[in-house]
């Protein structure tokens, strides 16, 4: 099979696949999710703490990694990472006291349960298809 009838194989399975929006909003320290504009999630995050930066923007996810470690950080784990800006991941932690607040060095972080529901919602659908929105 050519690589142009493969893609238009794949278009009926693309167009069915749900939109997932992640929206974080940094001043209340939440993210709530969205399929195809159902409310699905609302949860607590901790993102950068003072003298660190969460970028702000609209991005598209660039990797996953289910079983992450920091090579910035002393090998932190950062289970079922969603990399959507370089080094920076929605990521599960295991700090799950400091969730509501910031606490971390930029990236976002989530309860590990809430990371890998995450995680499988955006692995189960091309990467175009989720839009993470950080907002001051």
């Amino acid at each position: 099979m050519t690589f142009l009838a493969l893609a238009l194989s794949l278009l009926p399975l693309i167009a069915r696949a749900q939109v997932v929006q992640v929206v974080v909003d940094l001043s209340q320290q939440s993210m709530t999710v969205f399929l195809d504009e159902a409310h699905l999630y609302t949860w607590p995050v901790s993102t950068a703490r003072r003298g660190k930066v969460t970028p702000v923007g609209t991005y598209s996810p660039q990797y996953l990694s289910a079983n992450h470690r920091s090579s910035l950080y002393n090998n932190a784990p950062m289970p079922w990472s969603v990399f959507f800006h370089g080094n920076y991941a929605i990521h599960g932690t295991t700090d799950v006291a400091k969730l509501g607040s910031p606490a971390s060095a930029g990236c976002i972080r989530l309860h590990p349960d809430n990371a890998h529901l995450l995680f499988n919602l955006v692995k189960a659908r091309p990467f175009e298809m989720t839009l993470i929105t950080v907002m001051p």
